[in-house]
């Protein structure tokens, strides 16, 4: 929920900034669809990464294995 939360709030301020002017003359296209879509994704995938990363490390740290680190 937190990485969507994070995506809605980043990605609404970038979409924003990169495409306000297209978007109130009218004028955007189904590229510009697409890459608004990604400008989402992305902090999306940046937000689950590092709370992945974070938990990793956290259990981690108490000693916990992991079946996919033993290999």
């Amino acid at each position: 929920m937190r990485s969507l939360r994070v995506a809605l709030v980043v990605g609404s301020v970038l979409a924003l900034i990169n495409y306000t002017d297209r978007a109130l003359t009218g004028s955007l296209r189904v590229a510009d669809w697409i890459k608004i879509g990604l400008t989402y994704l992305v902090p999306y995938g940046v937000s689950t990464y590092a709370a992945v990363d974070a938990l990793r490390q956290t259990h981690g740290a108490a000693g916990i294995d992991h079946p996919a680190d033993s290999g």
